[in-house]
């Protein structure tokens, strides 16, 4: 078994190789360690190595495992980068410092109340379904400027936008749209990329890479 320090440095040197290639500052591109599935006792040791941004996929586990750590290690930073339910937007705000899965109205309704009722502005990236896959989240593409404008119509910060694309698929022309949509949108943020795919997520503009087995071995 590799140690979180080393498993981090490689994926630190894979970013940092990328961005040279992409004549990009590394200070452009945050690592988000996907934590889902795992307890807390694997995570501890990234954070002890550096690693400063997780991502998990659902809240409950996520409450389960983030209050006592974040107590200890106040600076770390937790994403929720699976899909949200909007009767939990609630404790999504409560929770998280960014969301990466915003994609339907009735989400943007919920997440607006939440954040009021918080008194807390939570960064959202739009998620968009690149690859027009009927089981996955995301929004139709034809359907992301209306999506953008009730979100800003209802406040709540557009961090930018998020892609998985289709797997076993060439992962270049979905990223490349996803930067596309992201510049005609006047968004900053570009969540995409994950542990097969980062470096050419990074060559294409990627802001945020959601890195899991990379950092964490093979998930049992």
């Amino acid at each position: 078994m590799e140690s979180s320090a080393t498993l981090l440095a490689a994926v630190e040197e894979r970013i940092a190789h990328a961005c040279r290639l992409a004549r990009r500052e590394r200070s452009e591109v945050t690592l988000v360690a996907v934590s889902k599935t795992h307890p807390a006792e694997a995570i501890v040791p990234l954070i002890e190595a550096g690693c400063q941004v997780f991502g998990e996929n659902r809240v409950q586990e996520a409450q389960a495992k983030w209050p006592a750590l974040r107590e200890r290690y106040p600076q770390v930073e937790v994403h929720l980068v699976g899909t949200l339910q909007s009767n939990k937007a609630e404790e999504a705000v409560a929770l998280f410092d960014a969301i990466h899965s915003l994609d339907r109205p009735s989400l943007v309704t919920a997440l607006a109340r939440a954040m009021d009722k918080a008194g807390k502005q939570v960064p959202c990236f739009v998620q968009v379904n690149i690859g027009a896959e009927e089981q996955k989240g995301g929004v139709a593409i034809a359907e992301l400027p209306a999506l953008l404008a009730e979100a800003r119509a209802a406040n709540i910060p557009l961090a930018g936008l998020m892609c998985v694309p289709p797997l076993d698929m060439e992962p270049t022309p979905f990223f490349a749209l996803l930067d596309k949509l992201a510049r005609d949108h006047g968004l900053e943020g570009r969540s995409m990329g994950m542990s097969g795919d980062f470096e050419t997520a990074i060559m294409l503009g990627a802001t945020h890479v959601r890195v899991g087995t990379a950092l964490f071995g093979t998930r049992g």
